[in-house]
């Protein structure tokens, strides 16, 4: 609506057209600034003479625009009434919307009456602003043009759209903004009021319900105006002149000035231009969606010249910064790294503080009263109590155990940043060497080189935007930017993370690539090189990736079964059935040793929930262990299983409760999966000769709620045994 404004604004003015006339050009221009703009003409001009003498067509005549020289076509923003003799020269001056208009030379003198009923100079002359047409009026002046009402209509329903927002009718204090109107009831209603007073049954049901603009228009807007005839101002138009294209009366037909003329019905003529303006719309919506794709692509060339003039300009300059961005980035991804390890270490002792204070206050609250019991002087009351006490004792005195007064976690940061392959890396750049050449041959040596030598120029590797995460490396590259040999392609190769040959991970012209599926805690080199038709360019300088040396990773939504529910950022996780649902981590392990924790937040009705790992194809409708593809320990409130392929081995006795801990240590260098519950080893390894791909999983019902605790380091205890063996 607001691209329509200009349209509807008067070339003079430049505001909104005031009881708009149709000039014969088909432009409009208020009545007001019509008559602003009249000027008077010669005596030999008029159209009484050009009738006199033969040579009058119609009542409205057009000037020869070249005799009249309004202007030319380099014209230079002034134009003049040169062809009249009585009309001095008048300067062009530009209205409001931009076009040129020519103003009268003298003023028009006051008068009380309406524009169109004022009378004109004799022998006025108008030239139509916007496309400079210019004619002379006859006696009936600015009244032989027609109004334009529909642009009047066009006008005020945009003004109307444009008014400010209308309130309810109909409540009781500060009234709110209404959202509907009735058109059967004529009141405005906001949404609470409507459902209050207006609900939509009964005989309500079929009042009609307009926006609140719509109905301000339907309610303020003034009957329609019938166009009546500028001839015969009684009248109103009746029939269509073909050969005139013009609406016309029946007293127009009847006194023989369209006597002889073809006539068609007002109706049918008006659908017929109203199909053919839709029709014309429709090819003229497609230029314009054209234009804009055209705009598109020509502001999208302007970027893109820019872009490559800096890029070709300040091509040093911009790698050396990038490569210090990326040092910078990459020192503030080694400092998020010591600040995890920081807030890791921190959590763990934390958490090691809290549950030894809660247990060390139930020892002391037992001690407690059992000291109060042994002051008891009644042997048998005291026999009823003490076996039960005794067991107690024992059982608590068990709990603290090997391995319960023991730190969880070292206070030392076993992290050691090795610099050196950038140091040479940074002592070993230099520029691409090429041969000498005069420098009046530039030109030639480009031409020889490109046409002997079209195999593509070495890829570049943008260091700041290769990265690791986890097990997984982003790579990226770039031709070098003056470069003139197409790529059509490009490998990027990896070697197997322990110093062995490189080997083909990607082929295809994107120059992004993410590989997934990376050894732990490993180094791996990479290298990029381009090819076409031609042949292949060297490799890429080398890139050194480092893998976590822990794993962080939460549960995998996109593989659990749809009973799982999720929360924490994936990291904790219950269920809607009563049956075993099978939920996998979302990181896959083949090498290393890694070890994770699971926390029991809630556990009722004694249920068997189940903790390992599992293949990626593992059932999700039963408890882990039931198939091949898991490898699992279940555990009750009393004792625990192994299970694999449904096969149950070594029952131990120690079960869980709500806040239990149950670690799972997959030693993939000795191939190993062992088991631990509060810290302490639960029954003897589990599972030997492990090897493939595994993924962390966990089966539950809804009465186990667990949350997921990742980028742990491996169990000091277990470490030290590792190292004996």
């Amino acid at each position: 609506m607001e691209e329509m404004e200009e349209e509807l604004k008067c070339p003079v003015c430049g505001s909104f057209y005031r009881e708009p006339i149709i000039l014969p050009c088909s432009h409009n221009l208020c009545q007001a600034c019509a008559r602003n703009i009249l000027v008077q003409t010669p005596e030999s001009e008029s159209p009484q003479s050009r009738r006199a003498s033969g040579s009058g067509v119609s009542d409205y005549d057009y000037l020869d625009l070249d005799k009249m020289s309004l202007y030319s076509e380099a014209d230079s923003g002034y134009g003049s009434y040169g062809g009249f003799a009585s009309a001095p020269t008048t300067p062009c001056q530009k209205s409001p919307n931009g076009v040129r208009v020519f103003p009268p030379a003298m003023p028009p003198p006051a008068t009380h009456l309406s524009p169109a009923l004022a009378p004109v100079p004799r022998n006025s002359c108008i030239t139509c602003p916007q496309c400079h047409r210019s004619l002379i009026l006859d006696d009936r002046g600015l009244r032989g043009f027609p109004k334009n009402r529909v642009l009047e209509g066009v006008i005020d329903r945009y003004q109307q759209s444009k008014a400010a927002a209308l309130k309810c009718q109909l409540c009781e204090k500060a009234p709110k903004e209404a959202t509907v109107m009735c058109e059967q009831c004529d009141v405005f209603y906001c949404d609470p009021c409507r459902l209050r007073c207006h609900p939509p049954r009964g005989p309500l049901a079929k009042h009609r319900l307009v926006p609140p603009a719509q109905g301000r228009v339907s309610r303020r807007l003034s009957p329609r105006k019938v166009s009546t005839c500028t001839d015969h101002e009684l009248e109103n138009h009746s029939m269509y002149c073909v050969q005139c294209k013009m609406p016309v009366c029946y007293q127009c037909l009847e006194e023989g000035k369209h006597s002889s003329h073809e006539v068609k019905a007002l109706g049918a003529m008006w659908k017929l231009h109203k199909s053919q303006l839709s029709q014309a719309l429709n090819g003229l919506s497609d230029r314009a969606k054209e234009a804009k794709e055209f705009l598109v692509q020509l502001r999208n060339m302007v970027q893109q010249i820019q872009e490559n003039s800096v890029e070709f300009e300040a091509c040093l300059v911009a790698q050396c910064d990038a490569l210090i961005d990326a040092l910078n980035r990459r020192k503030a991804q080694l400092l998020a790294r010591v600040n995890k390890e920081h807030e890791h270490k921190l959590k763990v002792v934390r958490d090691q503080i809290s549950h030894c204070t809660v247990k060390l206050r139930q020892t002391t609250g037992l001690m407690e009263y059992c000291l109060e019991v042994i002051k008891e002087n009644d042997p048998s009351g005291f026999l009823q109590i003490s076996d039960a006490l005794i067991r107690r004792v024992h059982l608590t005195e068990d709990q603290w155990g090997k391995g319960t007064l023991t730190p969880r976690m070292t206070t030392d940061f076993d992290l050691s940043l090795d610099n050196s392959p950038l140091l040479q890396s940074i002592h070993q750049l230099d520029f691409v060497q090429m041969k000498a050449q005069p420098r009046n041959c530039d030109a030639i040596h480009f031409q020889t080189t490109k046409a002997s030598s079209p195999v593509p120029a070495t890829p570049i590797l943008q260091l700041e935007e290769c990265c690791t995460h986890n097990n997984s490396a982003t790579l990226s590259w770039k031709q070098p930017p003056l470069s003139t040999v197409p790529a059509e392609g490009y490998i990027l190769e990896l070697d197997d993370g322990n110093g062995g040959q490189f080997r083909e991970v990607y082929v295809g012209k994107e120059t992004m690539c993410t590989v997934d599926g990376l050894h732990f805690n490993s180094t791996y080199n990479a290298r990029v090189k381009a090819f076409n038709k031609t042949g292949v360019s060297q490799y890429s300088k080398t890139l050194v990736l480092q893998t976590s040396e822990v794993a962080w990773f939460a549960f995998d939504p996109g593989s659990a079964h749809a009973d799982i529910i999720f929360s924490n950022d994936n990291l904790t996780v219950t269920c809607s059935s009563y049956d075993d649902r099978v939920v996998l981590g979302k990181t896959g392990f083949s090498k290393g040793v890694h070890y994770w924790e699971i926390t029991v937040d809630r556990y009722d009705n004694h249920p068997d929930p189940a903790f390992g790992v599992a293949r990626i194809d593992v059932m999700k409708d039963v408890m882990l262990g039931k198939d091949d593809k898991a490898w699992a320990m279940y555990v009750d409130n009393n004792r625990s299983w192994f299970m694999h392929n449904n096969s149950h081995t070594n029952r131990t006795e120690g079960g869980i409760a709500k806040g239990a801990t149950i670690g799972v240590l997959l030693d993939l260098n000795r191939k190993t999966l062992t088991f631990f519950v509060n810290d302490e080893q639960q029954g003897p390894i589990a599972f030997e000769n492990m090897e493939g791909l595994f993924f962390p999983a966990v089966s539950l019902n809804r009465n186990v709620q667990v949350t997921l605790h990742t980028g742990l380091p491996v169990p000091d205890f277990y470490s030290s045994r590792a190292s004996i063996a």
